[in-house]
């Protein structure tokens, strides 16, 4: 029998508009189906693949975030662009998913800076709006996914990307 331990923690921050960062680790003897992940040097211990995730609708952060948690991947969680750099210079991570429509500092924006900040790292366009697609802004992108309410296209670059 696997044993769990969960450990969370909880930040928020505020720059005039809704900010909410969220840092969610999960730790298994044994990973779960699919986890995507690598075994550390103590045994029975998982790495997680950490995923930052940055939008500012917060229905869509929870989403996101449960749905790849479930996944295996350690979801980290922005609200805006602002948030999303501090966590790209902290953390570790093996992806981003980034809005484009955000307050503030945009996502096209925001992507060349992540990207001088940590040029090797994936980041997946997600956005409502098809048009950005040929903006060649979104082109410094690895992945660009139209929101949808079925997630099998968003998973599947995750998975892709993660993997390389």
């Amino acid at each position: 029998m696997a044993s769990i331990s969960f450990r969370s923690s909880f930040a928020a921050h505020s720059e005039g508009s809704e900010a909410l960062v969220i840092l969610i680790s999960l730790y298994l003897d044994k990973p779960p189906a699919g986890a995507q992940g690598e075994q550390n040097d103590r045994p029975g211990e998982l790495l997680m693949k950490t995923i930052l995730v940055v939008d500012d609708d917060e229905a869509i952060r929870t989403l996101l975030q449960e749905e790849l948690s479930d996944e295996g991947y350690r979801v980290i969680i922005a609200g805006n662009a602002r948030d999303a750099l501090k966590k790209v210079e902290e953390e570790a991570l093996d992806l981003v998913i980034l809005d484009i429509r955000m307050p503030g500092m945009d996502g096209l924006e925001a992507l060349p800076r992540i990207l001088g900040l940590k040029e090797d790292l994936p980041v997946i366009l997600n956005s409502a709006y098809t048009q950005y697609r040929e903006s060649f802004m979104s082109w410094a992108a690895d992945a660009y996914v139209v929101k949808s309410s079925d997630l099998t296209e968003l998973k599947a670059k995750v998975k892709d990307l993660i993997a390389k």
